[in-house]
């Protein structure tokens, strides 16, 4: 039986290395994504590796195209044995005090609302894969609460800590482990906007990293790896920081 991992937000950066990381390790890869453009480049390079890949357009803020869109996942290979919920963005800053209510709603559904449609989705499928794995993504700013204007951000990071030890306890009985990964400042195009708009306060990132350097997007997929593998048969309900130290500032 082939091994199948569903990878949300994988057509770049951190899920795109995790894609790869994955496709090494002998899963066939389900990359989601809502650019097609992003996307065909990304199979392509996963391809390059001899890794077998197909992506699935939807939008993980959305209900009904997740439901759709796993089922389609689901119906046509069988099951799964790795969920990573990797999907999210900043989605831009604002303080609290001025902060619309649509922006507030638009950064929760894109970091907290997504990670419970697509697992709710999946469940059933995961319980048909071998030793399955719910891999979810955090922030070092669900410990530290974030830089200025991140706040809200940060709540929905903070809220994937408790929300994937609630899976963990809650889906050991089916043998399918939940951890979690909180990667600090990485760099991916995630920072992009501060490289281009504010490379000062860019460079400034590394001065609050132990290490003095950023994290690569391969660093993160490394870890990923290591968690839905049999050497980490026996963690489930866990959040690995990667972040070069930067949680002891």
């Amino acid at each position: 039986m082939k091994k199948i991992a569903v990878i949300t937000g994988a057509t770049g950066g951190i899920g795109l290395a995790t894609a790869k990381a994955l496709g090494k390790a002998g899963y066939t890869i389900l990359v989601n994504g809502i650019d097609d453009a992003q996307a065909e480049v990304a199979l392509k390079e996963l391809k390059e590796l001899n890794i077998e890949a197909e992506y699935f357009h939807f939008d993980v803020t959305n209900e009904e195209e997740v439901n759709k869109g796993i089922k389609a996942m689901g119906d046509k290979y069988g099951h799964f044995d790795v969920l990573v919920n990797n999907a999210g963005g900043l989605g831009g800053r604002s303080p609290f005090e001025d902060m619309p209510t649509d922006f507030y709603r638009r950064v929760l559904a894109l970091n907290l609302d997504s990670v419970f449609y697509a697992t709710r989705a999946a469940i059933p499928y995961l319980k048909e894969g071998k030793d399955a794995s719910i891999i979810n993504f955090s922030s070092n700013a669900g410990w530290n609460a974030g830089g200025p204007g991140a706040g809200v951000y940060a709540t929905a990071k903070g809220a994937i800590i408790t929300l994937t030890r609630a899976l963990a306890k809650e889906l050991v009985k089916y043998g399918i482990r939940v951890n979690g990964v909180a990667p600090g400042t990485i760099d991916t195009p995630f920072h992009q906007a501060t490289k281009i708009n504010n490379p000062a306060l860019f460079e400034s990132f590394k001065n609050n990293i132990p290490m003095k350097r950023l994290g690569q997007a391969y660093e993160v997929a490394n870890v990923i790896e290591f968690l839905v593998s049999d050497k980490a048969s026996f963690l489930t309900g866990e959040i690995i920081q990667v972040n070069g130290g930067q949680d002891f500032l």
